[in-house]
């Protein structure tokens, strides 16, 4: 792709997580926002001589955290896409800011697979990609369990057939 003074343009990757990841998301969000909004109810409570305007503080926090649970996981789904080619590992992820990460082939040294309890009772897993970057490793959350079988694979096929050194 290119736009018109032919100068390439970097097309967001094809592919989207899983449908399964927005209540995956929602799901988590809201343990962890009840844990602590929760904590905060307790403090203001029990706490001697905490001022009166604590009680509105705590009040925010539960509507950001109501607002958290049922935004923020629609706003993800709607950015997280990935895309494993023959020559390149291409993710974008973010729901506040954005991150597009890209990672030649040739720079790919494991290609590793999770999948815990919670994402286990979704059907889901992430794959993480280690590259030989400074950057760090990238991941692909929420994919199918199927899908990310898949997408290790292929990319322990793809790796094995490139010649290149991953240092």
């Amino acid at each position: 792709m290119s736009d018109e003074g032919g100068t390439p343009v970097l097309r967001a990757p094809a592919h989207r997580v899983s449908p399964r990841a927005v209540p995956y998301w929602t799901v988590t969000a809201l343990v962890g926002d009840a844990v602590l909004v929760g904590a905060a109810v307790v403090a203001w409570l029990v706490v001697p001589g905490v001022p009166d305007w604590a009680g509105l503080l705590v009040l925010l926090l539960a509507v950001a955290a109501v607002a958290h649970v049922v935004l923020m996981p629609r706003i993800r789904f709607r950015v997280h896409r990935w895309e494993v080619t023959d020559t390149a590992v291409h993710t974008r992820e973010g729901w506040i800011g954005r991150q597009s990460r890209i990672a030649p082939i040739s720079r790919v040294q494991t290609v590793d697979s999770r999948q815990g309890a919670v994402m286990r009772l979704f059907g889901l897993a992430s794959i993480t990609v280690t590259t030989a970057s400074a950057a760090g490793p990238i991941t692909v959350d929420c994919l199918d369990d199927e899908t990310a079988r898949q997408v290790v694979a292929r990319l322990t096929a793809i790796t094995a057939a490139t010649e290149d050194d991953a240092t």
